[in-house]
């Protein structure tokens, strides 16, 4: 049973369904209702494109906002801290920013919710480091995590300070 996490403004909306692994699949819906699960690299080069126009690392930083209220549920103040955070971005840019924080949120819950694992939602915001902080190309900080142990990531994260 799908589960609304925001409607968003343009139209789309970001939900919850069962995917291939569990209950916490995240998908963005289209007007027609057309859905697409979207990939890492695809928000990843999204907002590495637009931090580029921002000063002082604002998406990793407003990201990291986000990241500090995830919990395992979807909650409407982090909703709410999603639309503040959108409306401090150039006009151009919050509809995709919207998107993409609303699915990284969603991304961040289903971490929170999966049986097994150890690092969570820790796994995102390595991703999102690499990419707005140490510079890696998306398609690497996509892929950055897998095949490898839960010990080496968390060796990597560590002095990251998450």
């Amino acid at each position: 049973m799908a589960r609304l996490i925001k409607d968003l403004k343009n139209n789309r909306k970001v939900i919850f369904d069962s995917g291939s692994f569990d209950e916490w699949c995240v998908y963005v819906v289209e007007e027609d209702g057309s859905r697409k699960a979207p990939f890492d690299v695809d928000y990843f080069t999204d907002l590495k494109t637009l931090s580029a126009h921002y000063t002082g690392n604002k998406v990793y930083v407003d990201f990291v906002t986000i990241y500090s209220l995830t919990t395992k549920s979807i909650d409407a103040n982090v909703i709410n801290q999603i639309n503040k955070i959108v409306i401090t971005y150039q006009n151009q840019h919050q509809i995709i920013i919207e998107q993409w924080f609303t699915v990284l949120y969603a991304g961040m819950i289903a971490e929170e919710n999966k049986q097994f694992a150890i690092l969570k939602k820790r796994v995102k915001r390595l991703g999102m480091h690499q990419v707005l902080i140490d510079n890696l190309s998306p398609s690497i900080a996509a892929n950055f995590s897998k095949g490898k142990k839960w010990r080496e990531l968390d060796a990597i994260m560590r002095p990251k300070g998450f």
